[in-house]
């Protein structure tokens, strides 16, 4: 078991940062930036990846600090203890083995005394065959004809994931042709509305539907599942289920009352928490669907090459440790409760929703993992937008309004390059000027003797006046391919157990998101009984009864 960590505040090296924030009060980064050698120490390289954290408000002797911080919450040893599989989620009494997913075939990771990589390429090897089957037409849905559309039903873990993926991979040329007259979607939500622009244009003769629900008992997914298990029995007869479902999950039983062939479930485990398992058969086996199983090998190889540099990276040189120790300084210290996530490149656009989840279920916690009050905030609020989609929206807020520390992600190679004849620079040069001047411009501001200097009219410099002196930190990456967005995953992923590990919580359980599932569920039953029976609404305040009463009039549902 982990040592108590309730009193990680109380420590020297906390308390020795509280005392250095006023230091970094008296600093701008405007001077900051102006000591080459500082600057050069906040650079890190590793495969490829170049990480650039001099603009945050940091100096040499914070990063030593957070290093210092580090030491006194045992962080490589928990670091150790997640990759020997002890139970780290206390809470749930798990393992947290999402490392295992993407290691090699001969690598040993243990499980409760088990190595479980044999059992992750066994399920790896049982999608490359199925894939491949599905692929090359050998595999043929109740009438004959090849599967080319996939629609994968998950929500929460078993969708942001994947699809972050899928969408970066749409537009990498190898993927791109990997992919040619096949289609993958994703149905998450249990508003209709998804439903019908799920099966909008597709023929069930041609489409597999992907069920991914570790028990087979999610309200939201299995609903779904029913209400697609009726689309393609409404139209080739009960009998084609077994040709054109298939399940992600653990529960064969359950698998098998549903209607979907046990042989057709692919497995993944407890100590894989549904917003780590992007790389488990929750998303692999959609993304191989559509993309071929070399593709998402490549991927898998991405988060493991950063797996590997985290578990065995010194502290100092180590980037997802460097990006944790960052955020806990932000939040913790400078008091910024958010962050943004800034990729400049459209096919990240469903990163940060990906990472919203990880990092805000994770870490979004009140107590330690000893179950005692926080004395201080954890957990930042995510949001982002691909630049320069995002500079158009939110970033008036960034620069002249509240301080929210930024992440800009650069790719050097687009994926798609245009150049046209006359221009100046090729569009990608375009895109990626914004992302080497925006943390500049958040830096260093503009001053109102600089604005008098351009003759600004003396009523318009308060307006035109940037204070500068606002983080951010830039993350260049040679190209988008698979093995790139697999790098990026796992970055993220051990940044925000970093956090976790520092605050001494418990980044790997989610109690958090079942208060509401329960409530929905007196709710449910509520309609259930008011509408086939006519009942009084009971049991509610008065606000809710209100609401309920005016859905219940004027709602167009039928009467079951």
């Amino acid at each position: 078991m982990a040592s108590s960590t309730a009193s990680i505040s109380d420590p020297e090296a906390w308390k020795d940062l509280k005392g250095h924030v006023e230091d970094i009060k008296k600093t701008h980064l405007r001077d900051l930036m102006t000591d080459a050698n500082r600057c050069q120490s906040m650079m890190m390289e590793f495969d490829g990846l170049l990480l650039d954290y001099s603009r945050q408000r940091a100096t040499v002797e914070t990063v030593d600090k957070l290093l210092n911080l580090a030491k006194a919450a045992q962080l490589t040893e928990k670091i150790s203890r997640m990759f020997n599989g002890e139970h780290i989620n206390s809470t749930e009494n798990r393992s947290v083995l999402h490392v295992a997913l993407r290691a090699p075939k001969d690598a040993v990771i243990k499980a409760d005394g088990k190595n479980v990589v044999p059992e992750v390429w066994n399920v790896l090897d049982k999608i490359k065959e199925f894939s491949e089957k599905i692929r090359s037409g050998s595999w043929v849905g109740a009438t004959g004809k090849p599967l080319k559309d996939v629609i994968a039903i998950g929500i929460g873990g078993s969708f942001l994931g994947p699809l972050f993926v899928h969408t970066a991979l749409q537009t990498d040329p190898e993927a791109l042709e990997s992919a040619k007259g096949r289609q993958l979607r994703f149905l998450a939500n249990i508003d209709p509305v998804d439903v019908a622009r799920n099966i909008n244009g597709l023929n069930p003769e041609t489409t597999l539907v992907v069920v991914v629900s570790k028990t087979f008992t999610t309200a939201e997914t299995m609903l779904n599942a029913r209400t697609l298990r009726e689309w393609i029995t409404a139209a080739l007869g009960a009998s084609a289920v077994a040709k054109h479902m298939v399940a992600v999950s653990t529960n064969l039983a359950l698998v098998e009352k549903f209607g979907i062939d046990p042989n057709n479930a692919f497995a993944f485990w407890d100590w894989v928490g549904g917003r780590y398992s992007v790389c488990s058969a929750v998303g692999v086996l959609p993304l191989s669907l559509q993309y071929g199983f070399s593709v998402v090998e490549k991927f898998l190889k991405g988060a493991s090459s950063i797996d590997q540099h985290f578990q065995s990276t010194p502290i100092e040189k180590n980037i997802p440790v460097l990006l944790g120790l960052l955020s806990v300084w932000n939040v913790s210290f400078l008091g910024y409760p958010a962050r943004a996530i800034l990729p400049h490149s459209q096919a990240l656009e469903k990163f940060a929703p990906h990472i919203q989840q990880v990092s805000m279920e994770s870490n979004g916690k009140g107590v330690s993992i000893d179950g005692l009050p926080l004395p201080f905030e954890t957990g930042e609020i995510d949001f982002g937008e691909p630049g320069t989609n995002g500079q158009h929206s939110f970033y008036q807020l960034i620069h002249q309004g509240r301080v929210i520390p930024c992440d800009f992600i650069g790719i050097v190679k687009s994926q798609q390059p245009v150049y046209l004849k006359g221009e100046v620079v090729s569009n990608h040069d375009e895109l990626m000027s914004n992302f080497f001047a925006q943390p500049d411009a958040l830096a260093y501001g503009k001053t109102p003797e600089q604005l008098q200097k351009e003759n600004v009219s003396e009523n318009l410099i308060p307006h035109k006046t940037f204070s500068g002196n606002r983080p951010s930190l830039s993350l260049l990456l040679p190209e988008l391919t698979a093995y790139n967005v697999g790098q990026l995953l796992a970055i993220y992923e051990h940044r925000v157990a970093v956090q976790g590990f520092v605050w001494g919580i418990n980044s790997f359980d989610q109690w958090g998101v079942e208060l509401g599932k329960v409530l929905a569920t007196h709710v449910r039953k509520q309609l259930h009984s008011s509408r086939t029976q006519g009942t009084t609404l009971e049991g509610f305040n008065y606000s809710t009864t209100t609401l309920l009463k005016r859905y219940l009039e004027t709602s167009s549902e039928p009467q079951m």
